[in-house]
């Protein structure tokens, strides 16, 4: 089942944690000293903040596939939008090993499908080789998860 993923930039992530837990009445699944994570289920969604991005707000939205059959089923649905796609076929960012695709909308906001195979210990590869690739297409995005 897919989860649909927003990813925030925020300026202070102890400030953006508390505020966000409260809001969700509960604590991060993942929490870094760059990063916080909450895997909701009501809402069903991914909801992330870091501090990696340039500009507060909003960095990038997304599906999160269950398995790779599903991300793959994305991905069709990504080439008839007719739009480049950047593949990622193993990458480690936000403290997770996954598998992506990023696409741009007509307006450039960044979209990620990817599935999640694993963690890591370290935040991983910023996004500057996926946000080059959008950006050499369509008006692009900022950063990873």
């Amino acid at each position: 089942m897919k989860r649909f993923h927003v990813n925030l930039t925020v300026k202070d992530i102890d400030k953006s944690v508390a505020f966000y837990s409260t809001l969700f009445a509960a604590q991060p699944t993942r929490q870094e000293s760059d990063y916080a994570k909450w895997m909701l289920d009501d809402p069903f969604i991914n909801f992330s903040i870091s501090t990696h991005g340039d500009t507060a707000g909003i960095d990038h939205i997304g599906l999160e596939a269950g398995d790779e059959d599903e991300l793959a089923i994305i991905r069709d649905r990504l080439i008839q939008a007719e739009t480049p796609i950047f593949d990622q076929d193993a990458t480690t960012c936000c403290y997770a090993k996954s598998k992506k695709a990023w696409i741009s909308d007509p307006d450039g906001v960044a979209w990620e499908t990817f599935f999640t195979s694993g963690t890591s210990t370290d935040y991983g590869e910023d996004a500057d080789d996926v946000m080059a690739a959008l950006e050499t297409s369509k008006p692009a995005a900022k950063s990873c998860c």
